[in-house]
């Protein structure tokens, strides 16, 4: 019913930029929270921000240092994550995610996303 797709990864250097694109469709109900995701090999998913999509309040995971910024367009039923001076340790599959629980602490979003993305891969290396 509802899809996500990502995209904006790529290959980058250390210290560059890239924009990724959450798209959704088929949403019949504005999901509660939003949130983007990466993966790294052998390493469990982790999450690095997220957004309601009503009232926009956001969250950032500490390790990301105020180099990530999320932030959401209504009308396209889009999400992004800007990200800004990129380390090689940011390397991974960034996926994107779409929860409807309703909770007061958004950084448990992901026990109840109901849709991911196939994800987008960012490679960031000199």
């Amino acid at each position: 019913q509802v899809h996500l797709v990502e995209s904006g990864g790529g290959l980058v250097k250390p210290g560059g930029s890239l924009r990724l694109s959450c798209a959704a469709s088929g949403v019949v109900y504005t999901p509660y929270v939003v949130g983007w995701f990466r993966q790294a090999p052998g390493k469990e998913r982790e999450l690095l921000s997220a957004i309601t999509w009503s009232d926009a309040n956001t969250y950032y995971a500490d390790f990301l240092e105020g180099r990530f910024a999320i932030s959401r367009d209504n009308a396209k039923n889009t999400v992004y994550l800007q990200m800004n001076n990129l380390k090689p340790e940011d390397t991974a599959v960034y996926l994107c995610g779409a929860s409807w629980w309703v909770t007061n602490d958004i950084r448990t979003m992901g026990s109840h996303t109901r849709y991911w993305g196939q994800g987008t891969q960012v490679t960031v290396s000199s």
